[in-house]
């Protein structure tokens, strides 16, 4: 029953991740304005009739965020059926708490009018407490499956903590970043550098070479922290994560970033996000089995009279 519990829970986040990367294809799509300015209704109706391509993609989306909502609920109950009161439930519970807020963040990106062309500050503000609430959200289902299985976390170490705020700060700054790049694209490298740095640019553009600074700095701590835990199970996997992210953010900045590398760049995060989460429970672990492992029986020496 444990086993089958953290396999669903492995299979609720696998979908969320589809359910993510096809949000992300909204925006970068420019479909976020696809069902108008009506939620939960698609252009008035529950059906769309004779829907455009943006339409499709947007409607698409809100009915697989229904679909991810679905599977969580169902998780909760099967965490509060099979497992006592705990980490396991608190993860599911934490999971369905998260993907309703996702829900709300989503919905009132639209009826807030944050899609489409809008520059405003209060969208990038908007977006970046959506990506947070996201990650959060990854999170505990991470954590639902993982403690599912039957892993122990007892105290989580400071400098994992750290890292997990650092690659948040990435996560922010790409999302700032990657609604610059659909609102204004580059017409080159040369131009978008220019563009960068630039008084006449648009402040959302101003903002985007910190999302490459904040990805080189926050990304070498990362890598710095996992590879000291070497030993511990995840670690190898988180650093080599990172330098395959940003291999794959230098080649999605070469290419003017097109939105097919947008959303393999977003999955590469997610998958980073996701085993660093992995890392910081499991690595918990082993202070605990040390204290429980029995002790080797200790013999005392007697000296014996001459």
């Amino acid at each position: 029953m444990v086993k089958k519990f953290s396999r669903y829970a492995w299979g609720v986040l696998g979908f969320n991740l589809l359910v993510i990367a096809w949000g992300a294809l909204v925006r970068a799509s420019g479909s976020g304005e696809g069902c108008g300015d009506h939620w939960p209704l698609c252009n008035g109706t529950v059906l769309p009739h004779a829907a455009q391509i943006a339409t499709i993609i947007e409607f698409t989306h809100r009915a697989s965020t229904g679909l991810a909502l679905i599977s969580v609920v169902a998780m909760v109950i099967w965490a509060f059926r099979a497992f006592p009161p705990g980490r396991v439930r608190k993860a599911a519970a934490a999971s369905l708490i998260l993907i309703l807020t996702e829900a709300l963040l989503g919905a009132g990106l639209v009826l807030l009018g944050y899609t489409g062309e809008n520059v405003s500050v209060g969208r990038a503000v908007y977006l970046s407490a959506h990506l947070v609430n996201t990650m959060l959200m990854l999170g505990a289902m991470t954590l639902a499956a993982w403690w599912g299985a039957g892993h122990r976390t007892v105290r989580v170490e400071g400098k994992i903590i750290g890292a997990l705020g650092a690659a948040l700060a990435i996560g922010v700054t790409g999302a700032i970043t990657a609604l610059s790049d659909t609102l204004f694209p580059a017409s080159s490298l040369r131009a978008g550098f220019a563009s960068d740095f630039s008084g006449s640019a648009p402040w959302l553009v101003h903002l985007r070479i910190w999302h490459p600074a904040a990805a080189v700095l926050a990304g070498a701590y990362i890598a710095m922290v996992a590879l000291s835990m070497r030993d511990r199970p995840w670690a190898k996997l988180v650093a080599g994560l990172v330098v395959v992210q940003l291999a794959a953010g230098a080649v999605n900045l070469d290419l003017l970033a097109p939105v097919w590398m947008q959303l393999v760049h977003l999955m590469l995060a997610d998958l980073l996000w996701i085993a660093l989460v992995v890392l910081a429970a499991a690595s918990a672990e082993k202070p605990a089995a040390a204290q429980t492992a029995p002790r080797e029986p200790q013999t005392q020496l007697v000296s014996r009279p001459e």
